[in-house]
C-alpha cells in the first residue's frame, strides 16, 4: 500500500490530536485550571485577537537592575500591531509597531526613531540597505507541547487571593525537568473570570525570582488607530534609521535579559590540546580556556581569526552593535549607529591600515559585514578599571607583579567570548591580548620584550581625533622593546579622551603610570605623588579611583616587602574590583608568566579560578594535533 505525502500528513496530525486528548483526559483538576489559562493567553496572541494589560515589576533578581519597579502599558493585535508604553526610572518610552513600520519615542529627551528598510544599514556603504520584513507576532500553535508540559508539572492548589481588585485562583507548578527549566517554581494567579494571569511569579534557583502583576487586563478592546501610529509630538524630532538594526535589536533583547550562563571553571588540570587549525593559525583549549594563535600578515591573522572563532566573533558583533549599542540610544536620547559612526570618521584616519586590514578580513572569514566588525572594534571607549606594579622592596620574591583589574560590562554575554590571544605578525613582536572574540586591539597585554600594559577609562567622550586607546594598546605591544620606546610612543602618538596606564618592563624591572588626554599626557613614576594618587608607597604604581584606590593603597602598604604571586592577586579582590569585573590578570612580566581569570554567572573575576600561561612557552611549544 503506498501513502501519499498528505495522507501521512492526516495521519500525523491524526496521532498528535490523540495524544493531546490523552494528556488532557488525564489531567488532575489543578492541571485543568492551569491548563486552561495557559490556553486562554495563548488565544489572546492568534490571529483577528488582541490583548491589553498593564504590567509592573514588583521583583527582579538577576534580572537587570533597571528593571524593578518597571511599568508597561502594552496592547498587542496580531498579528502586526503593537503599542508598549514603559517607565523606568521615571523616564517614559514609547515602542511602537504598524504592520512594517516600527518605531520608538523617548518625550523627555525629544528622541525618536522610525525604522525604514530604505534607509542604509551604514553610512559609509549607500548599498547597504537590508530588506526586511516583519513577521506576525501571534503564537505557534503550542497546544500538545503546552499539554505535556502541564501533565509533566506538579500541580499545587493555593489559597485564592485578589489581585489588581480581581478574585484569582492561585497554583503553583513545580516542572520536572522538561523545556531545560531546571529548578524552577511557577506561581500563577489566574482570574476567575477570564483565567487570563493577573500576577505570576518564577523563582529559579539562585538564578531568577521574578515577580510580575497584570492589572487592567482586556481581551478584543477597542482601541484607536492611532495608537499604532508615531505620536504626532514626535514627528519634528524623528530619525529614519535602518528598519534592520531595530529588528536585530528586538531580536537580541531575550538574550540580554536572560544573560548567559558561564559556569565557574573547575580545578586546573595543566591539559592543553588543539581544537582546530586555520592556515597557520590555531584555537586550543587549556584547561577549559580558549588560547588563539595568530601568525602572518594583517590578511592571514585576520582570516585565522574570523575562522576560528566564527560564532564567538559573531555572538560579540551581535550583543554589542545590536543589543547594548542600540539599547544605548533611549537612554542616551542620541541614536548609537550615528554616534558610532561619526566617532569612527574621525578615528579611522588615525588607525595603522594593517590593523584595519586584518579586521576586514576577520569579517569576511566570520561572515560579517567589515564595517561591523569595524565598528565592533571602536565601541571600548570608556572603561572602569584599576591596575598596580609592584617590584623592588615591595616583593618578597624580586618580581615584577603587574595587575590589571578591568571593570566592564558584566552580563552582555563577553565573558563566554574571553579569549587568549597569542599574535606572531609579521614585522613586529610577538605579543598576548588578554582579550574577546573578533577584537584586534587590546586594553590587557604582554609582549615578548618584556613590556606589559593596562588602562583606566577617563572623562573626555566625544575628543575622537586620535587614535583609539584599543589600537594605541597594540602599537605599543608590537613596536617597544622597553619602558622608554612604550612611554615615547604613547607621547608622540594622537589621542582620544582621558585614559590613564600602568606600563612594567621586565627587563629593567621598571614601571610607570600614564595620565593621558588628546592635550596632556604625564608620567608617574614609582613612589611618586600625583595630585589624583595622593598617597604613594616606595616601589610601586598604584592606578585606581575613590575608595577602591584608597583600598588598594591600604592593602599594599599592609603587605609592603612580602608580596609574592598568590598575595598581589588577592590584591584585585573586591572592593578593589567592582562587581563587573569582567577580567583580572596579573602579570610575571620579568618571566613572561600570567595569570587570567574570568568572570562567570557567580563570581567577579578575581574571585574566579586564575589560569596559569607563559609567553615564552605559548611561543615555543605546540601540542600535536589529535
Amino acid at each position: 500500500m503506498k501513502f501519499s505525502f498528505r495522507t501521512l500528513l492526516f495521519v500525523c496530525l491524526a496521532l498528535v490530536a490523540a495524544a493531546t486528548a490523552w494528556l488532557l483526559a488525564r489531567f488532575t483538576p489543578e492541571q485543568r485550571l492551569v491548563n486552561a489559562g495557559l490556553t486562554q493567553m495563548a488565544s489572546a496572541f492568534s490571529p483577528t485577537h488582541s490583548y491589553a494589560a498593564t504590567i509592573e515589576v514588583r521583583r527582579a533578581d538577576g534580572l537587570p537592575k533597571e528593571l524593578m519597579g518597571a511599568r508597561m502599558e502594552l496592547h498587542v493585535s496580531v498579528p502586526n500591531r503593537l503599542h508598549a508604553v514603559t517607565t523606568i526610572k521615571g523616564e517614559r518610552v514609547e515602542l511602537g509597531r504598524d504592520g512594517q513600520q516600527v518605531w520608538a519615542w523617548e518625550p523627555n529627551k525629544k528622541f525618536a526613531v522610525l525604522g525604514s528598510a530604505e534607509v542604509p544599514r551604514f553610512t559609509t556603504r549607500k548599498d547597504s540597505c537590508e530588506p526586511v520584513t516583519l513577521g506576525p507576532m501571534q503564537l505557534p500553535d503550542l497546544g500538545w507541547q503546552m499539554a505535556l508540559f502541564v501533565r509533566s508539572s506538579a500541580v499545587e492548589k493555593l489559597a485564592d487571593e485578589v489581585v489588581s481588585g480581581v478574585s484569582c485562583h492561585t497554583v503553583r507548578l513545580t516542572p520536572h525537568g522538561m523545556m531545560g527549566l531546571g529548578n524552577v517554581q511557577i506561581t500563577l494567579w489566574l482570574s476567575k473570570d477570564d483565567k487570563l494571569p493577573r500576577k505570576v511569579e518564577i523563582v529559579s534557583a539562585k538564578k531568577y525570582h521574578v515577580e510580575l502583576v497584570m492589572s487592567d487586563v482586556a481581551l478584543d478592546a477597542a482601541v484607536s488607530d492611532s495608537i499604532w501610529r508615531l505620536p504626532k509630538d514626535a514627528e519634528p524630532h524623528v530619525q529614519r534609521v535602518a528598519l534592520a538594526h531595530l529588528s536585530r535589536f528586538f531580536d537580541t533583547v531575550p538574550d540580554l535579559i536572560n544573560k548567559p550562563r558561564v559556569k565557574p571553571l573547575g580545578a586546573a588540570s595543566g591539559k592543553r590540546e588543539v581544537v582546530a587549525t586555520h592556515g597557520a593559525g590555531r584555537l586550543e583549549k587549556h584547561d577549559d580556556t580558549s588560547v588563539l594563535f595568530l601568525k602572518g600578515s594583517p590578511e592571514q591573522m585576520g582570516e585565522q581569526h574570523g575562522a576560528l572563532l566564527r560564532t564567538q566573533v559573531r555572538d560579540v558583533v551581535n550583543r554589542l552593535l545590536y543589543g547594548v549599542g542600540v539599547g544605548s540610544s533611549l537612554a542616551k536620547g542620541e541614536w548609537f549607529f550615528g554616534t558610532i559612526e561619526r566617532c569612527q570618521q574621525r578615528i579611522a584616519r588615525f588607525v595603522d591600515p594593517r590593523h584595519l586590514r586584518e579586521m576586514d578580513a576577520l569579517a569576511q572569514a566570520a561572515g560579517l559585514d567589515a564595517e561591523e566588525v569595524r565598528l565592533a572594534n571602536f565601541f571600548p571607549e570608556l572603561f572602569h578599571c584599576s591596575g598596580f606594579a609592584l617590584h623592588g622592596s615591595a616583593t618578597r620574591d624580586g618580581h615584577l607583579y603587574h595587575g590589571r583589574i578591568l571593570d566592564y560590562m558584566v552580563g552582555v554575554g563577553l565573558e563566554r567570548n574571553a579569549v587568549v590571544i597569542v599574535s606572531q605578525p609579521d614585522d613586529a613582536h610577538a605579543w598576548v591580548n588578554v582579550s574577546y572574540a573578533g577584537f584586534t586591539g587590546s586594553v590587557t597585554a604582554m609582549n615578548d620584550a618584556k613590556i606589559s600594559i593596562g588602562e583606566m577609562g577617563g572623562r573626555g567622550d566625544g575628543h575622537w581625533d586620535g587614535k583609539p586607546m584599543a589600537q594605541l594598546v597594540r602599537e605599543v605591544m608590537e613596536k617597544a622593546d622597553s619602558l622608554d620606546e612604550a612611554v615615547e610612543i604613547m607621547r608622540n602618538s594622537p589621542r582620544t579622551c582621558e585614559y590613564y596606564y600602568v606600563i612594567a618592563d621586565g627587563e629593567t624591572m621598571q614601571s610607570v603610570g600614564i595620565k593621558a588626554t588628546p592635550d596632556l599626557f604625564e608620567v608617574v613614576h614609582p613612589g611618586e605623588v600625583h595630585a589624583q594618587l595622593p598617597t604613594p608607597v616606595p616601589d610601586t604604581v598604584l592606578l585606581s579611583a575613590g575608595d577602591r584606590y584608597k583600598e588598594l593603597v591600604r592593602r599594599v602598604k599592609q603587605g609592603h616587602g612580602k608580596f609574592d604571586m598568590e598575595s598581589a592577586r588577592a590584591l584585585m579582590t573586591r572592593p578593589v574590583c567592582m562587581k563587573s569585573n569582567i577580567h583580572s590578570v596579573l602579570f610575571q612580566t620579568d618571566t613572561l608568566d600570567f595569570w587570567v581569570a574570568n568572570a562567570d554567572s557567580e563570581h567577579p573575576a578575581a574571585h574566579a579560578r586564575y589560569t596559569h600561561y607563559n609567553l615564552a612557552t605559548l611561543l615555543n611549544k605546540q601540542p600535536r594535533v589529535p
